[in-house]
């Protein structure tokens, strides 16, 4: 079973999956690529989405992954967030950049068992400050959404479900879609 929960920035994703994991120790954690990147920058930009799409998708593509494993971002986050780039900065990203961000993040989806997505709910809302980039924010969570109803992108294998609530209802929907999707 692989879960890739998806969601903005400050959504409640790390802690869902915190949560998850203590209750289903036989899950490997794939934590945030942005924490794997070796990278240091002062505002969000295309090549570091790009790169971070790149990573979240070779690792759910590897042959070695584990059986179990739920990642937290998949590469329908990078991908929503260079659309949403795009439209909050106007930024032009290349059309090159665009397709094949698209397609890896089309072929990574195929390796997805279950894509669990946090929308921004005005009753689930969780503080993000300025310097979180809140039009970014809001406007990856709009393009996250369209993304996710597109069958082209998330392709007709991966089960697309959107968890709202509190945490302890977040983390009962998860684990009653996983074990649905497992069984």
């Amino acid at each position: 079973m692989r879960i890739v929960v998806s969601g903005t920035h400050a959504s409640g994703k790390s802690t869902l999956i915190a949560d998850f994991a203590l209750r289903n120790p036989q899950y490997a954690v794939l934590p945030d690529p942005f924490e794997l990147l070796d990278e240091t920058r002062d505002a969000p930009d295309a090549g570091s989405f790009a790169a971070q799409l790149r990573l979240s998708a070779d690792r759910l593509d590897a042959a070695d992954a584990p059986e179990h494993l739920i990642a937290e971002r998949g590469p329908i986050d990078f991908l929503a967030y260079l659309l949403a780039l795009e439209s909050v900065t106007g930024e032009a990203i290349s059309r090159e950049v665009l397709l094949r961000s698209t397609q890896l993040t089309r072929e990574a989806m195929g390796h997805v068992d279950l894509l669990v997505v946090l929308p921004l709910t005005p009753g689930d809302a969780i503080d993000a400050g300025a310097d979180e980039f809140p039009e970014l924010r809001d406007a990856m969570d709009e393009v996250l959404l369209d993304l996710i109803a597109d069958a082209d992108v998330v392709g007709r294998r991966t089960r697309v479900v959107e968890i709202t609530g509190g945490r302890d209802r977040r983390l009962a929907a998860l684990e009653a879609f996983a074990t649905a999707a497992d069984g």
